[in-house]
Formats: structure tokens, C-alpha cells, sequence
């Protein structure tokens, strides 16, 4: 059986980890938003910010968007008529 210590040792290092992958994945959604933010200075009324930073949040940051990847951004863009 395990000693007490190497437990301890165990949840500590699992706790660590579950904080880290959280940070991780803060980060991503930040990147994402920043780079929705950037795409409606480019693009203006061409291009939906809000729903791009909702995908953002939904997605949990692992879809990113590029400006100049039209690919990335299609979703997001509309015509002005």
C-alpha cells in the first residue's frame, strides 16, 4: 500500500496539473477574443465581433480566428447591402 506521503505527493502534483491545463485554457480564450477584436478594426461592419467572441467562449479558445486566413473568419463575415 502507498504511504501516506506519496499520496499527498500524488494529489498535490494532480491538483497542479488540473490548475495549469485551467491557466492553459484562459489563455487560449483570451488569444482568441484578442484576435476578434483585431479582425472588427480590419474588417468593420464586414466582420461580427460579437459572434466571433461568443464561438470564442463556446469553444473554449480552440477554434482562433485569423485575420488573414479567410477560412478561419468566414463564419463570422457578412455582407453589407
Amino acid at each position: 500500500m502507498a504511504s501516506n506521503g506519496s499520496v499527498k505527493m500524488l494529489l498535490a502534483g494532480l491538483l497542479l496539473l488540473v490548475v495549469a491545463l485551467a491557466v492553459v485554457e484562459g489563455n487560449n480564450i483570451g488569444v482568441c477574443i484578442r484576435n476578434c477584436a483585431q479582425c472588427k478594426k480590419m474588417f468593420g461592419a464586414y466582420f461580427e465581433g460579437q459572434l466571433c467572441a461568443d464561438a470564442c467562449v463556446k469553444f473554449k479558445g480552440k477554434l482562433l480566428p485569423d485575420c488573414e486566413d479567410v477560412a478561419s473568419i468566414a463564419p463570422f463575415l457578412n455582407k453589407l447591402e
